[in-house]
């Protein structure tokens, strides 16, 4: 039996389409059902559904051999015992730094002073400020991060921005972009190792359904989706 984890919300939304375009159907929904482990239309093949950042984990230790999971939780996971073969081109979005309207960032950088950043992503937001020579405070959170500088905890947040409308609600502005976010397929290296022809075969299954999904949007200009 192969195993791919996959979360629930947006990835999970945007990941069913292209897996059923490689002919792998939850044979129920795995959005409202309260199973944790669902049976697809492919005998060999099923999905567990797990939180969001806690797939590449379920890969790396091989209780999934396969998996769906955003950039920003394999940044902050680092990676290891994880092939990375599919782009999948879907929960598109960025990590990004942000401070409250009016906060002068450029010039508490250039002055060296020490910042309090609120953010769930603090090995990525390390590796970040380290590389720039900015001192921080780091503050996990696993909440809503806007709330941290309005409650005055923090001075600036790292997270995800997709439209940026939830930041400009809170009177929040990005100053700077950690990266581009989207979501990959990701395997076990172990796993692919040993069942390598057939994993080869969904893997390569998967990337034709990605493929197609994009020429449909390309024609469609994004209506597909």
């Amino acid at each position: 039996m192969i195993t791919l984890a996959l979360a629930k919300g947006r990835i999970l939304e945007e990941a069913t389409p292209l897996l059923r375009r490689a002919g792998i159907v939850p044979l129920e929904d795995p959005a409202t059902t309260r199973r944790l482990i669902i049976a697809t239309s492919v005998p060999d093949v099923r999905v567990v559904v797990v939180r969001a950042t806690d797939v590449a984990t379920y890969v790396q230790y091989g209780a999934a051999e396969l998996g769906v999971a955003g950039k920003d939780v394999l940044l902050e996971h680092g990676g290891a015992g994880l092939y990375q073969p599919v782009e999948l081109g879907i929960g598109l979005c960025r990590l990004c730094v942000a401070v409250p309207e009016g906060f002068d960032y450029a010039g508490a950088v250039r002055r060296g002073a020490r910042l309090r950043v609120a953010t769930k992503y603090v090995q990525t937001a390390r590796e970040f400020f380290a590389n720039k020579g900015v001192h921080v405070d780091l503050i996990k959170l696993y909440g809503s991060m806007e709330l941290a500088p309005l409650a005055g905890l923090a001075d600036a947040i790292v997270d995800l921005v997709s439209t940026g409308g939830t930041l400009r609600a809170n009177r929040l502005v990005e100053v700077e972009q950690i990266a581009a976010i989207s979501s990959r397929l990701i395997v076990n290296q172990a796993a692919y190792k040993l069942r390598h022809q057939r994993l080869s075969e969904l893997i390569a299954a998967i990337a034709k359904g990605v493929e197609i999904a994009q020429g449909v949007e390309i024609a469609t200009g994004g209506r597909d989706r």
